[in-house]
């Protein structure tokens, strides 16, 4: 009997290309996403279906893994990918921004994970949530981003005890930059366009320094291929670096007490 694995946000980037990559191992693939039109790529694969989800709609959470369930019997992993990143200084940012980026990156990862557990529970299998570099590493403007993926890792952490007995396993991916439109597609902003900050000086220097290291970025296939190692691997790991940035960024952070490496942050991005 194929495996049958549940992808949130599979309408490009990661998403999008774990479930090429599953397929191609055999997999079943249940592909959601909040619009499923014009996923040709995807659609005209004979082991992926699509489904319309919406990881900030409740009800239409229940609904895709229910129809998941009635389609495949059951979901052997599930993988947390929806989410976006939002970018700019706290102070800017407006009430409702900040409700929806915990909204779609917290909240949705938490409905996901209560409608798939009671199928679960009597089968065992994974849980995958994809949190970033940004989940174990904190950079400059990025604070409501790393809210919602350290308490996504915290999460991760937590329920991997709790949902040990039932035999479901619980990892996290953790991706440096990659290689995707996510800046383009994924990426807001909490200064409405044509406003001026305090901080523009400072966020000109930022973004100048995430650019400098773009070069480093990996593909979306890379992270796929790390994806299916934590699905596949049989073993406890909780956390796994996607990444040679993601890799060298954490372990500056172990090696290094705090200051030290918050001063190396700061010159990196020219913010001493």
């Amino acid at each position: 009997m194929k495996q049958t694995i549940l992808i949130t946000g599979a309408s490009s980037g990661i998403g999008k290309a774990t479930a090429l990559y599953f397929a191609a191992q055999g997999w079943n693939v249940a592909a959601t996403m909040r619009n499923t039109e014009g996923q040709t790529e995807l659609a005209q694969h004979e082991n992926i279906k699509l489904y319309q989800l919406d990881v900030t709609d409740a009800s239409n959470v229940v609904a895709a893994v229910n129809a998941v369930i009635a389609d495949f019997k059951q979901v052997d992993v599930l993988l947390n990918n929806a989410g976006y990143g939002i970018v700019g200084p706290l102070e800017t940012a407006s009430e409702e921004s900040i409700m929806q980026q915990f909204n779609t990156n917290m909240f949705g990862v938490i409905r996901t994970i209560q409608a798939v557990l009671p199928y679960m529970k009597n089968t065992g299998g994974t849980i995958i949530n994809i949190t970033s570099i940004g989940g174990l590493v904190a950079f400059p403007f990025n604070s409501l981003y790393h809210a919602t993926k350290f308490g996504l890792d915290g999460l991760s952490e937590s329920l991997k005890y709790e949902l040990k007995p039932y035999g479901i396993k619980v990892k996290v991916v953790a991706p440096g930059g990659v290689t995707t439109d996510f800046a383009g597609r994924s990426l807001h902003s909490t200064i409405k366009p044509g406003h001026k900050t305090d901080y523009d000086d400072a966020i000109a220097k930022v973004w100048a320094g995430f650019s400098k290291n773009s070069g480093n970025y990996s593909s979306p296939e890379l992270i796929a291929g790390i994806i299916y190692e934590a699905a596949t691997d049989g073993s406890d790991r909780l956390r796994y670096l996607a990444g040679k940035d993601a890799e060298a960024t954490y372990a500056a952070w172990k090696s290094m007490d705090n200051e030290a490496f918050f001063n190396m942050i700061d010159t990196n991005f020219g913010l001493a």
